[in-house]
């Protein structure tokens, strides 16, 4: 009768680790399902209900008043993109404005460079720090300088549409709960494969999960190259983190814990670089993913109150998403193990390549995806439609470093010390058009 028994039980979970590792490929399969169809529809909900109306960012909105502005540009070793920042920065299609520049303790000619445009831009004031001290004291620094209620804040190697501005600025003007605006970043870093591929994945991805999250209430993270803040909002939240690698995520998750509403403008266009080279691409999406969970790991034990119940849809997904990463990485484990020793056959992975149906499912999807967002997108970048043939690397690329950024990330943020300073590494800038 034992005997029987212990068989019963060793069936049982011979048969449950099967079900279970079953289960597991499933998941892997129908997550990156169902967040391209969540992004897709809610961008478009988004779209017919707030964007379609919208004037062109080449057309200046109409504003209700024009308070004073201060864009506040922290730069660390920018010596070969400063001048065309802040030229785009004091040609602003707007009334009233000051542009104040935050040296963080540059190497290079970035401090002589923002000396000499002093002379030539009344709008300009410059902070000059004798040492790096990270992006998040250079921005808390430049908004405890500006004389303005309303704070824009770009990077010192992106380019601001003229009316860009204006479109940050008038959901706060009109509306006094709105905390923040996020723009919407544009790549002009296309000369390689990899520029290319984030060209589509900044329209068909980023942009259309801000669209979405927005129906849902909460967004995940601002655009650390374009933000418009209010000045107060950042105060009661006690402004920018000082030891957060990703401070544009946790100044969100701070904004919104507070009850200060995050929007979208889809029309404040900012041209960005971006890495063209495999391992500047890993280290900026390694400093994402680690920052992601730093955000969520500082946050997880304190949002359980019924006040905070709208950022729980953040929540989940952001923790979905890690399980979805390791649970990738258990599938590519057990192919490797099974090209060298024998595995049952439940658990026996054949490939990690999906099969032919699967892979089409998620083709036709991530073509309705691409699809969708041309559509949306090519209101701002008439050509894009010419960097499809180039998006189709999309699933591979964007989920692959999804999972092993999120598998490395995730235990170097449990093991930072979260009193370390997080200081500026310069970048990847990929490379320059000519």
């Amino acid at each position: 009768m034992s005997d029987q028994f212990l068989s019963i039980i060793v069936v049982g979970l011979i048969v449950g680790t099967i079900g279970a590792f079953q289960a597991l490929q499933d998941f892997i399969f129908f997550y990156p399902l169902f967040m391209s169809f969540l992004w897709t529809f809610g961008a478009i909900y988004y779209f017919f209900h707030w964007e379609r109306e919208a004037q062109m960012p080449d057309s200046p909105p109409v504003l209700s008043s024009a308070p004073m502005v201060s864009i506040i540009v922290p730069c660390f070793n920018e010596e070969a993109n400063v001048r065309e920042t802040i030229q785009s920065l004091v040609s602003q299609n707007y009334p009233h404005f000051e542009v104040i520049a935050v040296n963080d303790g540059s190497r290079d000619q970035t401090a002589t460079i923002l000396d000499e445009l002093c002379t030539l831009y009344p709008a300009l004031r410059v902070i000059h720090f004798a040492e790096n001290q990270g992006k998040g004291l250079a921005l808390r620094m430049g908004v405890l300088a500006s004389r303005a209620e309303f704070i824009v804040c770009i990077d010192g190697d992106s380019i601001l549409h003229p009316n860009a501005t204006a479109y940050l600025v008038q959901p706060m003007i009109d509306n006094p709960r709105v905390g923040a605006i996020t723009g919407n970043p544009r790549i002009r870093t296309r000369s390689s494969l990899i520029g290319r591929i984030q060209v589509g994945e900044f329209s068909s991805i980023v942009g259309m999960i801000k669209r979405a999250q927005r129906i849902y209430g909460r967004i995940f993270t601002v655009s650390g190259v374009v933000t418009a803040f209010r000045k107060q909002a950042l105060h009661r939240v006690g402004y920018w983190s000082l030891n957060m690698v990703t401070e544009d995520i946790d100044v969100s998750w701070q904004l919104q814990r507070d009850h200060w509403g995050i929007l979208y403008a889809p029309n404040a266009l900012c041209w960005i670089l971006m890495p063209e080279t495999l391992d500047g691409l890993w280290r900026q999406r390694l400093r994402w993913a680690q920052g992601g969970a730093e955000v969520c790991l500082k946050n997880i034990g304190s949002l359980w109150r019924w006040r905070l119940r709208r950022m729980w849809p953040l929540l989940f997904e952001y923790c979905v998403s890690v399980a979805w990463a390791f649970a990738f990485l258990v599938t590519v484990v057990l192919w490797l193990i099974g090209q060298f020793a024998y595995l049952p056959p439940g658990m026996h992975v054949d490939t990690i390549f999906p099969p032919a149906f699967t892979g089409l499912v998620l083709g036709t999807t991530c073509l309705l995806q691409f699809a969708a967002s041309i559509i949306i997108e090519s209101r701002y970048e008439p050509k894009l439609w010419r960097q499809i043939a180039w998006t189709v690397w999309y699933p591979t690329v964007y989920w692959a470093i999804i999972a092993a950024t999120t598998v490395v990330g995730f235990p170097k943020a449990l093991a930072k010390r979260r009193t370390l300073r997080a200081a500026w590494v310069s970048p990847d800038r990929g490379i320059r058009p000519s």
